[in-house]
């Protein structure tokens, strides 16, 4: 699957400009399968009896686990022309995720910088993963490689056509 009209190119995108993403409920599934594919079984996260003796009473999502969904619902809001994630500048893991919360992401374009000889751009946005009470659950800066619009292509054809009618050949 490519990229479609609707997805932005670098040059689209203002410093200022944000998004928020539809919703998306964590289930018990969303947990056990980021358990199973990282390979981290912490209690904290798995074992229900385990979790009812802690703080929080009951299990809690993995924190990358909820990045890495909050990564997807990312992708249309907005549908952006993405070459490649760069970096994580800064992230703070704020409130814990339960089974049944339901996510959202906020999304702002924090600053660009033109690179690759126009062809690419680096754009730095705000994230806040929020649930459905509006609570921060984390945040923080990525940066992101971004498609610029194709440069247009210069006519280089020879003015021979004027020259000759000025008589310069």
């Amino acid at each position: 699957m490519g990229y479609s009209s609707v997805h932005l190119f670098f040059d689209d995108l203002e410093v200022g400009m944000s998004w928020e993403s539809g919703g998306r409920t964590v289930t018990e599934s969303d947990i056990t399968n980021f358990a199973g594919f990282s390979g981290d079984f912490n209690p904290m996260h798995v074992d229900h009896a385990y979790a009812a003796n802690t703080a929080f009473r009951r299990p809690i999502a993995h924190g990358f686990g909820v990045f890495s969904m909050a990564s997807g619902l990312g992708i249309q809001s907005p549908p952006v022309r993405t070459i490649a994630l760069l970096s994580v500048r800064t992230w703070s893991f704020v409130l814990p995720v339960f089974i049944g919360d339901t996510i959202r992401v906020r999304t702002r374009v924090v600053e660009k910088t033109l690179r690759g000889r126009g062809k690419r751009g680096e754009v730095v946005w705000n994230r806040a993963i929020v649930n459905q009470e509006g609570k921060t659950v984390q945040e923080g800066q990525v940066i992101t490689l971004v498609e610029c619009r194709p440069l247009a292509k210069m006519n280089l054809q020879p003015a021979v056509a004027q020259a000759g009618v000025n008589g310069i050949i």
